[in-house]
């Protein structure tokens, strides 16, 4: 596999000192919902888009936790070019997948653990 130059986000907040990612959600869970909390609460970081297969669900989470965007694709969220990074609550047999369509397209990645099922795996995402 060819390596992946993943450019690096413009991090600083005019007026403040401290860095500012936009997330986006992949999987608006339980878990999810604790990492959005965390990072609302600890840093100037902030969620921008959900996704889920579902509407239902990314619109109740982006309601829930005043998320601007919520999209019923997980490909429409890696291409929102206001989303730097991707926070992947997925099941754990999709993280493989959904991790390497965000490093494809080009965003800076977050997965909850574990990284993936496997070793092999694992290693396509590193």
């Amino acid at each position: 596999m060819p390596m992946l130059h993943i450019p690096a986000p413009d991090l600083f907040v005019p007026g403040q000192g401290e860095p500012s990612l936009r997330w986006g959600v992949l999987g608006p869970g339980g878990i999810a919902s604790a990492f959005v909390r965390a990072l609302r609460s600890n840093t100037h970081q902030r969620p921008v888009a959900v996704a889920s297969r579902s509407s239902e669900r990314a619109n109740a989470f982006a309601k829930t936790w005043a998320i601007d965007r919520a999209y019923d694709s997980y490909q429409a969220l890696v291409d929102d070019p206001n989303v730097d990074i991707v926070y992947i609550a997925t099941p754990h047999s999709e993280h493989l997948e959904h991790g390497l369509l965000a490093l494809r397209a080009g965003k800076h990645v977050l997965i909850e653990k574990p990284i993936t099922t496997c070793a092999d795996d694992a290693r396509l995402l590193v």
